[in-house]
């Protein structure tokens, strides 16, 4: 089915085994409705099937059967992944964003938790408005990729001919999470998986050569800027994995920060 979708969110790639360097990108259909679309081979696609984030893209997507998540579809064709205008903000287009991520925000995380729990509403996508943002948490994770994987796409590889050369995205080192509260004051604390995080963190290492300074321009970025002077709302959305099993299935896939006054 050619469904049209507003692209809002790509997270960080992770390997499997079975599919190689995957990306999950997420966004709304015209009718203000949430859409995950899984597996994407995204850096695998030919340059002109890359969507960016906040454009409308039109392709031929199916419900994923074995996801009972009711936003996952899958893309039946990536040759088929037809791109159209970017929403960017140079001309203060935060209010065009706006009408799609505003439709329905969330800020009670108990009620959203029972949603996603619920085999009816089965809620894995939404967009969460913290009552007040607490802290910007930075740990250390593993350097490298788990080499059973790796040698699996090696194999994998050998099968397959892409466009342009290909080397499997280097592993975050550092886990990134905002320590936030809802408006029942609870605390909360979610793990960022965004690619947007991940890419910044790269770009500060390359400017700075230096670990540490890179992660201080990163916290300034999420913690000054967005969350200390901006009016900061997260994308947040469940793994299949945990989705009915963890106590909060949800985690950090983007997020949507304008100016107060945009």
């Amino acid at each position: 089915m050619l469904t049209k979708v507003l692209i809002t969110v790509k997270t960080y790639p992770t390997l499997s085994d079975k599919y190689g360097e995957l990306v999950c990108t997420a966004g709304f259909k015209e009718d203000g409705n949430w859409i995950r679309i899984y597996p994407i081979p995204f850096r695998k696609l030919d340059y002109d099937k890359r969507y960016k984030k906040y454009q409308w893209i039109v392709a031929d997507l199916e419900k994923n059967l074995a996801d009972p998540r009711p936003e996952s579809f899958y893309i039946k064709n990536h040759d088929n992944i037809y791109l159209g205008d970017v929403i960017d903000t140079e001309k203060g287009t935060w209010q065009t964003r706006k009408k799609f991520v505003l439709n329905k925000v969330y800020s009670d995380m108990d009620m959203l938790i029972s949603e996603s729990r619920d085999k009816q509403k089965c809620t894995s996508l939404a967009v969460f408005k913290p009552s007040k943002v607490l802290d910007f948490v930075i740990e250390p994770s593993e350097k490298d990729w788990d080499q059973n994987i790796l040698s699996s796409l090696d194999q994998l590889d050998l099968f397959q001919k892409y466009e342009n050369p290909f080397k499997v995205v280097k592993k975050l080192p550092y886990k990134f999470s905002y320590i936030f509260e809802d408006h029942n004051c609870k605390e909360i604390k979610m793990m960022i998986e965004d690619w947007e995080i991940g890419q910044l963190y790269w770009n500060c290492l390359e400017r700075k050569e230096s670990e540490k300074l890179a992660l201080v321009d990163v916290r300034k970025k999420y913690y000054d800027d967005f969350a200390l002077t901006k009016d900061l709302l997260f994308f947040i959305g469940t793994t299949r994995q945990y989705h009915f099993i963890a106590k909060n299935p949800f985690i950090i896939i983007g997020t949507f920060h304008p100016k107060y006054s945009s």
